[in-house]
């Protein structure tokens, strides 16, 4: 069973944090939420969490996959923080394991060094998009995945994200999708 870590830093987008362990752990996948600083995390709009693990010196080796979720300064905190880069670069180069970023949290790959030929997305202001001139930038994908780089908009395509996740790590999200009534929300386009 693969591993995920969701990475919390004090200013997270709560729903892409939360909505997305909520759905990876409805998948029955083994999920934490690990924080890069004190057990308990405050988000972008003031709510509160408790981390399940902290991360201390571990280079997570022990996961399979790392999510980084928007917010700020939440991605800005997660950018800054050289354990966070270093876990990023190793997990990029290792064509087994997974790392992806939504909203403001591919700053963190640029951060890391490892946008360069990469297909990614962002959410879309102009100061993140001009972030990413060493890779192709696409504007008309809610997900992007290159390789074992998975990246998403913002804070309106978590859903989306978080069923890729699903599914790169072995689930099935068809079900999950069906009994969250997310199927019935893409019958009404």
């Amino acid at each position: 069973m693969k591993k995920i870590a969701v990475m919390l830093a004090n200013g997270f987008e709560e729903g892409e944090a939360l909505f997305t362990i909520d759905i990876l752990r409805r998948a029955n996948l083994d999920c934490d939420s690990i924080s890069i600083g004190e057990e308990f995390v405050t988000s972008c709009r003031k709510i509160t969490v408790k981390a399940d693990k902290i991360l201390g010196d571990s280079d997570l080796a022990e996961y399979d996959m790392v999510v980084l979720p928007g917010g700020q300064p939440g991605s800005t905190n997660l950018s800054k923080d050289e354990r966070v880069l270093n876990i990023v670069r190793k997990f990029i180069s290792d064509d087994k394991k997974i790392v992806a970023a939504i909203c403001a949290a591919p700053m963190v790959l640029k951060a890391a060094g490892v946008t360069k030929g990469k297909n990614l997305t962002s959410y879309p202001s102009d100061d993140l998009k001009s972030m990413f001139d060493d890779a192709n930038y696409i504007e008309d994908q809610l997900v992007v995945q290159d390789k074992n780089l998975i990246t998403s908009r913002g804070p309106g395509t978590v859903f989306d994200f978080a069923y890729k996740l699903v599914d790169v790590a072995g689930g099935d999200s068809a079900p999950l999708k069906q009994a969250m009534l997310f199927d019935r929300l893409l019958a009404r386009k």
